[in-house]
């Protein structure tokens, strides 16, 4: 695509900036060229950087290889665009013969972005610019732009925070008129900081159910020591037969008397949301009385953790997202307010019960983590453990 873009002379635009020579370090006191336009980029709509082809004459010349430097690129991004820009994408293509190194700028959601830099003449004086791409070139915004960038961040974050406990709540309310004992519940909404294009393909039932018998694997690669089967092996054969909802596939098994109740849902616009019972395990004969503590096995807060975070990524991956993923978990009630018991193997013997420091809240504060959409086995790991943790580091464990 580049060497046919390169021979069509395709021009430069808003979303597209050919470049002959591979970044450079600043000089006399200029911007950091690659920050400054890395940042023009990701405050319009995003685009390519492409280097190794003229600007003007559009010439395929590629560049060296081994003069590319990922390490340093990084770092000048890292030191000079605030906010940081975790989404980015650097690699080289090539043919055999001609290298080009491409710079994959994604829309942000945090713009404005600014570019930071020092003058040759005073170095400890910093300055800041909000570069912005203007057709073919790159341009300054004004105050007035950068207060209007700022209103429309703020207006992406609220909205975004909205769906979220819509989502959240919806799964509450579900949940409270179809189950009856008193329970715990595992309720997660991860969601894309970047919404799908209009024209993007829905996903499909037979998509929906590769995506999840896809997760159903990886997470146990993803876990040090699975110990209880987590919400997508307890499905069983439902995680087969996704039904359709409001512009979602659903699996659930509120309806089946004998197994633990969950509910998993792939949404079209790359949501997913996932809850289960925690109070539900087969070695428990008693489930907890009206006036008892409720049991919340860290086995089960754990296992769901990572099938939260297998079926993100098999999601990401199926529908190609580029955007990072903000994930929301809590712990919660069915009925009234009641105190958790927390169930955890402090011994290492296979049995679990309640340490006599642990606290019994009542309520759980919502967790918050991003997962990137490169994000491999080790940080799929570590994003599951940061949710885990600090669901049950509210029970002083």
């Amino acid at each position: 695509m580049v060497r046919q873009a390169a021979a069509d002379n395709l021009q430069e635009t808003d979303d597209l900036d050919w470049k002959e020579h591979l970044p450079q370090p600043p000089r006399d006191g200029r911007w950091n060229e690659l920050a400054k336009d890395v940042a023009a980029m990701a405050n319009t709509r995003g685009g390519l950087l492409i280097y190794g082809v003229t600007d003007k004459t559009t010439k395929l010349v590629g560049i060296d290889p081994e003069a590319v430097n990922f390490q340093r690129y990084a770092q000048w991004i890292r030191n000079h665009v605030q906010p940081y820009l975790p989404d980015l994408a650097m690699f080289p293509l090539s043919d055999g013969t001609t290298t080009v190194l491409v710079v994959d700028v994604p829309a942000s959601e945090m713009a404005p972005h600014f570019v930071y830099g020092t003058s040759a003449k005073d170095r400890e004086q910093q300055a800041a610019v909000v570069p912005y791409r203007d057709k073919d070139h790159t341009a300054w915004m004004a105050e007035h732009q950068i207060e209007r960038a700022y209103r429309d961040r703020f207006s992406r974050t609220a909205r975004a925070e909205e769906a979220v406990q819509q989502h959240l709540d919806f799964t509450t309310k579900t949940i409270a008129t179809q189950t009856s004992a008193p329970s715990a519940w595992f309720i997660a909404v991860s969601r894309p900081h970047r919404a799908l294009p209009h024209n993007a393909p829905q996903l499909s039932r037979d998509g929906a159910r590769e995506i999840l018998q896809d997760a159903r694997s990886r997470s146990y690669q993803l876990q040090t020591r699975p110990t209880v089967p987590g919400p997508l092996r307890a499905m069983g054969d439902r995680l087969d037969n996704p039904r359709p909802g409001l512009r979602r596939w659903m699996c659930s098994t509120l309806e089946l008397s004998y197994n633990r109740e969950i509910i998993t849902e792939l949404h079209h616009d790359g949501t997913v949301v996932m809850a289960t019972n925690l109070s539900w395990l087969r070695d428990v004969e008693e489930p907890p009385g009206e006036d008892g503590d409720i049991p919340v096995y860290e086995r089960l807060v754990d296992a769901c953790s990572h099938d939260l975070v297998a079926t993100v990524q098999q999601l990401q991956r199926s529908l190609r997202l580029d955007s990072t993923q903000q994930m929301t978990a809590t712990i919660t009630t069915t009925g009234k307010p009641r105190a958790l018991a927390p169930f955890t193997d402090v011994h290492g013997i296979g049995r679990d019960s309640t340490p006599p420091f642990a606290r019994r809240p009542h309520h759980i504060q919502p967790v918050h983590t991003l997962l990137s959409p490169t994000a491999g086995d080790d940080e799929g790991r570590s994003t599951a453990e940061e949710i885990r943790t600090d669901l049950m580091n509210q029970f002083g464990l």
